[in-house]
């Protein structure tokens, strides 16, 4: 593994209401239609805004019963941000976020993760009417495709039963993002293998995410995909599979040569699992694509003894030696000292692998 040389800091500008990402201030707590918008006020020469926010509730007392109803209703290439407002309940729906529909915030209304629940039961390899399957990506519960989308107090869940489903290709998506400039804060993701894919719109693309607060629960490469990541003050917890069976790997990551992978920091990483069961990651060269360069960085995060003593392992012909993986500074019972089967940063390195490095120059708001 070659790790780049240290480079000159860069020193942010000064944020007004936004998240000082390199002093490690986490999202604040406003709510929902506090976030930007311009009070559906129309630009001219651009497209026309929707409402500021749109309200759902299962009981009728919004302006939608579903989530994917609201979505439908913000214009294409909406220029403006657009908050749903969700009200407490379990939502059982598959919800899309075309490409075309920037600016969207899904919100739950109370500041609980649990209160809001969007859930779905699709895995790869469901049937789809008409013929085929869904497919890993395809499987999500929430899609998001577009730029610019934030989420807040609510989890998006895949209840996928592996157990006597019949069913050879179990992965079960409960998010998927493939946009830049994501915000997730405050959410839960829940589901067993690929639970959180965090894509971009291409190899050649640029997929930023910024997870703060977060609750990401799965056994099989859980947390996947060649997006831009960071993973920030937030509980991953790894559980068994469907057969009671100890095993797993916390993140594949699937990076683009060139381009920053996973971020996990200030976290911690534990689960229900047997003691010494389960590996921090490995290398996903998607579809056998050997010019990826697969990145996690796992640092400042509590590790507990569910974590291999060797916590990286190959994946389909892939060494991960070849590839990117390293930890700084990680505290409990699954941490270790540095050795050739566990990598380390030093202090000098460690200071290009922060969150400002990460986000290159993307500064979340509030």
């Amino acid at each position: 593994m070659t790790l780049s040389p240290r480079r000159p800091r860069r020193r942010p500008a000064p944020l007004i209401g936004s998240l000082a990402l390199a002093t490690g201030v986490g999202l604040a707590a406003a709510p929902a239609a506090d976030w930007p918008g311009d009070g559906g006020r129309a630009h001219a020469a651009t497209p026309k805004a929707a409402a500021a926010t749109l309200v759902v509730a299962k009981d009728g007392s919004g302006n939608y019963t579903t989530v994917q109803a609201a979505v439908d209703a913000v214009p294409a290439n909406n220029p403006s941000a657009v908050t749903i407002s969700i009200k407490p309940g379990t939502y059982r729906e598959t919800v899309k976020v075309p490409a075309n529909k920037p600016h969207i915030r899904l919100a739950g209304t109370t500041s609980g993760k649990n209160d809001v629940t969007i859930v779905y039961n699709n895995a790869s390899g469901t049937p789809k009417p008409g013929g085929g399957t869904y497919g890993t990506s395809g499987s999500a519960t929430v899609a998001v495709e577009a730029d610019d989308f934030q989420a807040r107090n609510l989890q998006f869940v895949n209840d996928f039963n592996e157990a006597g489903s019949g069913i050879t290709d179990k992965q079960a998506v409960a998010l998927r993002t493939a946009g830049d400039r994501i915000v997730l804060d405050n959410i839960g993701a829940v589901g067993d293998q690929d639970t959180l894919l965090l894509d971009s719109a291409g190899k050649d693309k640029v997929g930023r995410v910024y997870i703060n607060n977060a609750w990401i629960q799965g056994n099989v490469d859980f947390i996947f995909g060649r997006a831009s990541a960071v993973i920030d003050k937030s509980a991953v917890r790894l559980v068994k599979r469907y057969d009671g069976s100890s095993g797993g790997y916390v993140a594949a990551p699937s990076t683009a040569a060139g381009k920053k992978g996973f971020l996990f920091i200030n976290s911690n990483i534990t689960g229900d699992v047997s003691s010494r069961s389960c590996y921090l990651g490995r290398p996903w060269h998607a579809g056998g694509d050997a010019s990826l360069d697969p990145q996690a960085i796992v640092r400042n995060t509590d590790l507990s003894a569910a974590i291999k003593t060797t916590p990286w392992t190959d994946m389909s012909g892939f060494s991960w030696k070849d590839d990117r993986f390293a930890e700084y500074k990680n505290t409990g019972a699954g941490s270790g000292a540095a050795s050739a089967d566990r990598p380390q940063l030093t202090g000098a390195q460690a200071a290009d692998y922060e969150i400002a490095d990460w986000l290159g120059g993307w500064q979340p708001s509030s």
